[in-house]
């Protein structure tokens, strides 16, 4: 980025979890698990859960409100929101949330990357504000991701869980501390099966076949997903670095999406980041897909294992297969909230 060019600069941040917390011996009470396996296997003790009722909308909105209070509650032009569970396959979800928080007549729009959802709605902001098309955005992860859960599977209940987080970005310069200095993204369709639900879309509904008992369910390859993931990741922090003309030195923290404890832990290890320049708050969480990296931005903020002037970089893998990296400068805000 040309020092001459606008930036988006972070000037707002913000998250929610749904109250309910599930531990691992809650879990065991009717899975075929134990604590100590969910443990080892990925680093979590607890998860937030919507009530019966709640929906990805209103995780957003609470995320949403949090992230407009600490940026001044400002107006913004455009709502991005990141999720893999809208409300509704029609429409998006984005212009509903929107309006619920006074904002009515901004660009609105969802973006579906699944677990790396949230650094590709980052990017798209950060587009509209280079594009001056909007001189303020709030973007937004949210999931209720255990609503697209097989319960009966000791394979997905563990790890997944709800929440949202949310940053606004406000056009500025690339010396600003809170600027958004490069990204990377990337993808690979030819894995698509590796994470997905097999019906309700499409290809399952023209091909006239019923769905499978079991094919309404989010499904995931998880020994396959962890490889792709720690290869993807790594590579892609390297590109981002080179983008922003930086070396793993200038590095103070690393924000992956938390997916995995072992994934997390295998790419900083790639990466040589040490364990206490990477952020983590997975154990507590949960992988709450779309909305990890943004929880744990405002987290990290609100705790102080981000400090004004941080280089930070942010990376996550999801469906799709999708990746992507961002590189930035992390700001002084005003963060309330737990």
């Amino acid at each position: 980025m040309r020092d001459n060019e606008t930036a988006a600069v972070v000037c707002g941040a913000g998250s929610w979890l749904p109250p309910r917390r599930v531990t691992n011996a809650d879990l065991a009470g009717y899975l075929d698990t134990s604590d100590e396996w969910i443990v080892s296997r990925t680093g979590i003790h607890r998860r937030h859960v919507v009530d019966a009722g709640t929906s990805t909308g209103d995780l957003a909105v609470e995320a949403g409100r949090e992230a407009l209070k600490s940026a001044g509650d400002t107006q913004v032009d455009a709502v991005v929101l990141a999720t893999t569970t809208p409300d509704r396959l029609c429409p998006a979800t984005a212009p509903e949330v929107a309006t619920r928080l006074g904002l009515t007549g901004v660009a609105a729009y969802d973006v579906s990357a699944v677990c790396t959802g949230f650094v590709y709605a980052l990017a798209s902001a950060t587009g509209l504000i280079a594009a001056g098309v909007a001189e303020r955005v709030l973007v937004i992860g949210a999931e209720a991701f255990t609503t697209i859960l097989n319960p009966r599977d000791r394979t997905t209940v563990p790890i997944f869980a709800d929440g949202a987080g949310a940053l606004v970005l406000r056009a500025g310069t690339p010396d600003e501390p809170g600027a958004v200095r490069a990204f990377d993204l990337g993808s690979d369709g030819e894995n698509s099966d590796l994470i997905q639900i097999p019906a309700g879309g499409s290809r399952q509904r023209s091909a006239g076949t019923p769905a499978g008992p079991g094919d309404g369910y989010f499904t995931m390859r998880g020994r396959d997903v962890y490889r792709h993931a720690v290869e993807r990741m790594a590579a892609s922090v390297r590109r981002v670095m080179d983008r922003a003309g930086w070396r793993l030195s200038d590095v103070d923290r690393l924000v992956p999406h938390q997916a995995n404890s072992r994934i997390s832990t295998a790419v900083a290890a790639r990466l040589d980041i040490p364990d206490e320049r990477c952020l983590s708050n997975i154990a507590e969480v949960g992988n709450t897909a779309a909305a990890s990296v943004p929880l744990l931005l405002a987290q990290g903020s609100r705790q102080g294992w981000l400090r004004p002037g941080h280089r930070v970089l942010l990376t996550a893998f999801g469906g799709g297969l999708t990746w992507g990296s961002a590189a930035l400068t992390w700001p002084e805000l005003d963060i309330q909230g737990d």
